[in-house]
């Protein structure tokens, strides 16, 4: 059973985000940043499969009980089950950006580190 204060993957992302905004992290921890959300990666993946499916039951339902499709989607679109979605593919792309982020800043300290070692 898991533990209730296991932090979600979304809290996970937003705890690397506030490390990264800190402003005095190392290349050493930002490879296991990267490493780590890399990781992750699949997993938010699979959140988003999920969540994508259990919305799509949501909007057959209201698509079945509607006449009108744009009034389906709009009902469908204020349920929890599309909150769900929208938070796994808001932390998908959280999670490239951060991805980026931190392959370039590990890029720039090497470059940095070769120019310094030949000076």
């Amino acid at each position: 059973m898991l533990n209730d204060k296991t932090p979600t993957i979304r809290e996970r992302i937003n705890n690397y985000q506030t490390e990264i905004l800190k402003g005095d992290l190392q290349p050493d921890r930002a490879a296991i940043i990267l490493n780590e959300i890399s990781s992750l990666y699949g997993n938010i993946l699979d959140r988003i499969k999920d969540t994508e499916m259990i919305y799509n039951r949501v909007l057959l339902n209201h698509l079945e009980e509607e006449q009108k499709a744009n009034r389906a989607k709009i009902k469908a679109e204020i349920t929890q089950e599309y909150q769900d979605l929208k938070d796994a593919t808001n932390t998908e792309k959280v999670a490239i950006q951060m991805i980026r982020s931190l392959s370039k800043f590990l890029k720039a300290k090497e470059n940095e580190y070769q120019s310094a070692k030949y000076q």
